[in-house]
């Protein structure tokens, strides 16, 4: 459950003056009390504040319920003495609503109400924007931040854009809480793949837990002959599974899928990156060559595992999990210039929730630039709008990278590995030059749909750089 905070701002001189304003006032901040509550959601309402005294009782009001965002509507003029020293108590990000009751005022009834007053108080009611620049220009002196939302109760497009914000809160509380777990070490000489975790943590809010190989190791040779029928149903019921996976490959995995599962419970993990090589023929190498179906299934569950212990894209994979979108760990693979698509995939894990035609899993006799053979993932991601993302690291510090696109269907490698095609805006020559200027490691993570506009919120919110290579 998110908490948001909801005032409605206006002069109480006018209270007096004009009857049937404040009511009717309140009636919209109910109104955008009820567009924002969801099941997920709970809206903190604190009523029109129009004094130094209630501000100061919204503001322990919203401290006390641990409101995550600030949603200010002007409801008519205000005055910015009321409203600064509550954002100022509360420290959280702050909305300010610009939203009248109706696209416009209807000039010839209220000039035909004859009585200025009468004709005042309904101006008075559609004048949110009068104290607009007013609020920007003390917050901007005040050094707050802040965002505007503007439109009209009735605008759907800024019904979106508020459910945006909301989810963008949603999902930057959600890392805040995460507890991703980091087991075995990185692929050595991946150097873009190598992470200052102190900086996603003071970032992300991110807990890193540092998992040990010989846990996992106790945890999968503990497992029941129950659990392993158990996982192997999941397994049949879950995957495409190959008539060629021999049945000693497949409770393999189930053994350590089983392991992995206790050790995501174990440690409450949200999400984890790993990578192990071990020594040939040791037991943690038998457990690092049979992780990709487990760790497939935990992805799908929303706890994304990302492999060659890419610690940045695992947050990346949360992100977009957190949002919704899913989030498959993917790479570029190739390029297509008869079809100007860019080729992406991996050897897993993928996520099963965003398959197009289900996930296979089948025998690889070797694992490409690792040790062993075992069982991996061959999917691709469904078709229609996508969008990926890096959490990129440079000398400024954290980023993120965002582009809008599409999974088309066409021919793709059946190497038993996730493998899309994926056709942007600008065509594959530029999209490979901006992807790869704007600095990501070469690692990213693949989400279902159009939600570059949630990113950047949640980059605004989290107070970090976002590039949109969609939008130069």
């Amino acid at each position: 459950m998110m908490k948001v905070g909801l005032i409605c701002i206006g002069l109480n001189t006018y209270w007096k003056q004009y009857e049937g304003l404040l009511p009717r006032l309140l009636t919209y901040g109910r109104e955008i009390e009820r567009h924002l509550q969801t099941a997920d959601t709970e809206v903190v309402f604190a009523g029109m504040v129009d004094s130094p005294e209630k501000a100061q009782e919204a503001a322990a009001m919203f401290r006390a319920n641990g409101v995550e965002l600030l949603c200010i509507h002007i409801s008519t003029y205000a005055l910015s003495a009321t409203v600064l020293p509550l954002v100022q108590a509360v420290k959280c990000p702050v909305l300010l609503l610009n939203i009248q009751p109706a696209p416009a005022i209807d000039y010839a009834c209220l000039n035909a109400m004859g009585d200025k007053a009468t004709m005042t108080a309904e101006w008075l009611a559609h004048c949110s924007a009068c104290s607009l620049p007013e609020l920007a220009c003390v917050f901007n002196r005040s050094g707050l931040r802040y965002e505007i939302v503007t439109g009209h109760l009735a605008d759907e497009a800024m019904w979106n854009e508020m459910r945006d914000w909301v989810d963008a809160a949603r999902a930057v509380k959600g890392m805040r809480e995460n507890c991703m777990g980091i087991l075995g070490h990185y692929y050595g000489g991946m150097l873009d793949v190598y992470s200052d975790t102190t900086r996603l943590t003071s970032t992300f809010g991110t807990y890193f837990e540092m998992l040990e190989m010989c846990e996992l190791k106790a945890l999968r040779d503990s497992v029941t002959p129950t659990e392993l029928q158990e996982k192997l149903h999941e397994f049949a019921t879950t995957f495409k599974v190959d008539r060629r996976c021999a049945a000693e490959e497949l409770e393999r995995a189930a053994l350590t899928s089983i392991a992995l599962d206790k050790l995501a419970d174990n440690h409450r993990l949200g999400s984890a990156a790993y990578y192990y090589e071990g020594y040939e023929g040791n037991a943690y190498e038998d457990i690092v060559t049979s992780m990709i179906a487990g760790n497939t299934l935990l992805t799908g569950r929303g706890i994304p595992m990302a492999g060659e212990c890419e610690v940045k894209n695992a947050h990346a994979m949360k992100i977009m999990s957190l949002l919704g979108a899913g989030g498959s760990f993917s790479e570029p693979y190739a390029m297509d210039f008869h079809d100007d698509v860019v080729l992406w995939g991996h050897d897993g894990p993928g996520h099963f929730n965003m398959a197009e035609d289900g996930v296979s899993l089948v025998p690889l006799p070797i694992f490409h630039g690792k040790p062993g053979r075992g069982l991996s993932i061959q999917m691709s991601v469904r078709h229609g709008d996508v969008t990926l993302l890096s959490v990129c690291e440079s000398c400024d510090g954290i980023h993120l990278l965002v582009a809008e696109g599409e999974s088309v269907a066409g021919p793709t490698m059946h190497i038993g590995n996730t493998n899309s095609r994926y056709r942007f805006p600008m065509g594959v020559k530029e999209f490979m030059r901006r992807w790869s200027m704007a600095g990501p490691a070469h690692h990213c993570a693949i989400g279902i749909g159009h939600v570059a506009s949630k990113i950047k919120k949640m980059a605004f919110l989290l107070g970090i750089p976002v590039t949109d290579i969609c939008c130069e």
